[in-house]
């Protein structure tokens, strides 16, 4: 965990917004509360946040609206979006407004822990971009986006070199399908699961000595996939790196 990380709450809802202000600052962040959008906004681009948490549903400028301006201002702080509604068509109207990741309420605090601080790694990230990725006697550029098997080089599409980035930068963690659309693709493209799938296959297939008992890309069952980086080696540009009532905040209770 990124601890000291200044996280902006905007949230209309008392018993929400201070359940959400008690969460995160007992697990070290510090927390930045706004009651509407419009006091949010201006929050925002005060106090420059390293994450927002944003509700959707608010008085005088939704969540929509919200991330909508902050990223026409360039504002490029990450955005985990909260709903009441799970539809399809909702998540993608708060993915095409900006938000990088969203929860439908009512969730558990370990679930917002968790995605909270997938954000704030993958921003911390981002200022050391990975440069290398080595498997075996594969070796993987980003920069140039080439790969080689050895002296001979292998082809590698867009989609695969991105989703190889994106398990390297989370090595050994489970990726989702999901996120894997999300990061990838863009649900606006509306592609399915069986779409990462296919290219799972297409990437052991180019990589793998035996695809068929793959050593680097692990399948993750029910979640995904990772990047099994007990003998592989990543290089970044700068170093080597291997509801209404107030809710409980035991483990694994809901918010």
């Amino acid at each position: 965990m990124k601890t000291g990380s200044r996280i902006l709450v905007i949230e209309d809802e008392l018993p929400m917004r201070t359940a959400l202000m008690d969460c995160l600052s007992g697990e070290g962040y510090r927390v930045i509360v706004a009651a509407d959008g419009e006091t949010g906004f201006e929050k925002a681009l005060h106090d420059t946040p390293d994450l927002i948490v944003l509700d959707i549903m608010m008085p005088r400028l939704d969540g929509f609206a919200l991330c909508a301006e902050l990223r026409r201002g360039n504002k490029l702080m990450p955005v985990l979006m909260l709903t009441a509604k799970g539809s399809v068509e909702d998540r993608v109207k708060g993915l095409d407004a900006g938000a990088d990741d969203y929860l439908v309420k009512p969730f558990s605090r370990d679930e917002l822990l968790a995605r909270v601080r997938a954000l704030l790694r993958r921003t911390t990230g981002a200022l050391r971009p990975q440069r290398e990725l080595v498997l075996g006697n594969v070796r993987i550029d980003f920069l140039q986006q080439r790969a080689w098997r050895g002296n001979e080089e292998v082809h590698l599409t867009t989609k695969e070199l991105a989703m190889l980035s994106l398990m390297a930068a989370v090595p050994g963690e489970a990726v989702s399908r999901d996120r894997f659309l999300d990061c990838v693709w863009g649900y606006t493209a509306f592609p399915t699961t069986r779409t990462v799938d296919k290219h799972i296959v297409s990437l052991r297939n180019k990589l793998e000595e035996s695809p068929e008992s793959p050593r680097w890309i692990k399948t993750v069952f029910g979640v995904g996939y990772r990047l099994d980086m007990i003998s592989a080696k990543i290089n970044s540009s700068e170093v080597t790196t291997s509801s209404q009532a107030m809710p409980e905040f035991a483990s694994g209770s809901s918010l």
